[in-house]
């Protein structure tokens, strides 16, 4: 058994804005359930959401400021949870990132660096909780610093730093080095430094003993100047301790055969069924009900990373096909107000839901018949593994964890059986286009559809697969 110390800015179900709130409520789940001692740290947030009871234990004196030490449970498990209870940074309306009217937070290199500093005091077994872990897994840049300062710690544990996305790096000025009372050798070393700026996600890739990302893929696209946000030099110096490992998802929440939010439960056998959640999506979204229609469906922050742009530029061409588009997202308001014109302008082609609704997430999975996923980058990705399991074929850009998760439908992967969805190669509207042709000429196929339908659905992506490789990556620190 390893002594983990899983340190995350978000946790599900307790905060969630993004995919790492869904890791970091997962992993160190499906760890336990391994045998690991694992213990979850987080900061103490206004916006946290538990029903589990929330204990004192300790206070930690971090550069003359006291912090609070709780402790409680990862709801519905026995994942241990240690909360960081500063109430004048963190118990504040809004979330870890921004403020209640949507501001990033001014003084987010404080927040943070008072969260790594309590971090390395705890993990060094001087946080008054009697427990010191084996490794200490940082992920992301707000945990970035820990593995620096622990770089200075002689008798420290080991460290793991794991990136969910590259394009988030914690970037704030040089003066913040004496903000967050950080050793001078760490900036002087440039382990810290980036363009003249204080950089928590380069700290944790350079002092890391082990780094991550949340797909093999990934892994080597980051290494390269196209996708490695200025960090790829770095990055493919230290490719010998750089590794790829994919995200598991939730396999009962995510689940059509019992599934709460759908219209009709149905598994790979009862596969008829699923024609009984796309008529209520049609009905939902006031779409002309239609079985013989492929609806197309997309769930996505609304953003140029997700391809959004790339969907805009070839709409009209699309809504010209034989086929509904279901959308459901919020992002660029450009964005948001284009999607929402084409809607008015074509209702019987294409509905568009700005914001987020969970049961319409899920009915959006079990009723559409093809997924879009035309991203830019995408470390792992979620929905494609989410629709694969619902029987709806994704069709995905070749990057990051798409091109680990989906098969392309070609004729020998069709005549294997391990054809999964539709994959095109570069990202430009022309490539996707074509992509949906393609789609629309295998929906025309009923028995070739149905077997990459069901080869999709007995796919598996649960967490236990992705639990096994992080322990056994611990085992290699």
């Amino acid at each position: 058994m390893k002594k983990i110390l899983f340190v995350t800015s978000e946790a599900h179900p307790l905060i969630k804005t993004g995919g790492l709130a869904d890791v970091s409520g997962s992993l160190p789940k499906s760890l336990v359930d391994l045998g690991e001692d694992v213990r979850i740290i987080l900061p103490y947030y206004q916006a946290i959401k538990t029903n589990e009871a929330i204990y004192y234990k300790s206070t930690a004196k971090i550069n003359g400021t006291e912090v609070n030490i709780l402790e409680t449970r990862l709801p519905g498990t026995e994942v241990m949870v240690w909360l960081v209870d500063y109430p004048k940074f963190f118990k504040l309306p809004g979330n870890p990132y921004h403020d209640e009217a949507g501001n990033p937070w001014p003084n987010s290199a404080e927040r943070f660096g008072l969260f790594c500093h309590t971090v390395v005091e705890i993990a060094m077994n001087r946080g008054y909780l009697d427990w010191k872990p084996d490794t200490v897994h940082c992920n992301d840049w707000q945990s970035g610093l820990v593995s620096a300062l622990l770089s200075l710690e002689p008798g420290r544990p080991t460290t793991l730093f794991t990136i969910h996305n590259l394009a988030y790096q914690g970037l704030f000025p040089k003066s913040a080095n004496f903000s967050l009372n950080l050793p001078s050798q760490l900036w002087d070393s440039g382990g810290t430094e980036f363009h003249g700026k204080l950089s928590f996600l380069k700290s944790g890739l350079t002092y890391a003993d082990r780094i991550n990302t949340v797909s093999p893929t990934y892994a080597l696209e980051i290494q390269s100047p196209q996708f490695g946000c200025g960090l790829d030099g770095l990055l493919s110096h230290r490719k010998d301790v750089l590794s790829g490992i994919l995200n598991g998802i939730d396999t009962d929440h995510w689940n059509p055969a019992t599934d709460t939010h759908i219209a009709a439960n149905f598994k790979s056998t009862t596969l008829n069924k699923k024609a009984l959640n796309k008529s209520a999506l049609q009905t939902k979204l006031s779409l002309p009900t239609n079985n013989k229609a492929p609806v197309f469906g997309l769930i996505s922050r609304l953003v140029e990373q997700k391809g959004i742009d790339l969907i805009l530029e070839c709409l009209p061409e699309i809504l010209a096909l034989p086929l509904q588009l279901a959308v459901l997202g919020s992002g660029n308001k450009e964005f948001e107000r284009q999607l929402s014109a084409f809607a008015k302008a074509n209702p019987d082609k294409i509905a568009v839901k700005i914001g987020y609704d969970e049961e319409l997430a899920h009915l959006i999975e079990a009723g559409a018949d093809i997924f879009l996923m035309p991203s830019r980058y995408e470390p792992c990705g979620l929905n494609q593994m989410y629709s694969q399991r619902y029987g709806t074929i994704p069709l995905v850009s070749k990057v990051g964890g798409l091109a680990d998760t989906v098969v392309d439908a070609l004729p020998e992967s069709l005549n294997n059986h391990t054809a999964t969805g539709i994959v095109f190669d570069e990202t430009l509207s022309g490539t996707l286009f074509e992509a949906i042709k393609r789609a629309l000429m295998l929906y025309s196929q009923p028995k070739a559809w149905r077997q990459i339908q069901v080869n999709g659905m007995l796919k598996d992506f649960s967490w236990k697969h992705s639990a096994e490789q992080y322990r056994a990556l611990y085992g290699q620190l």
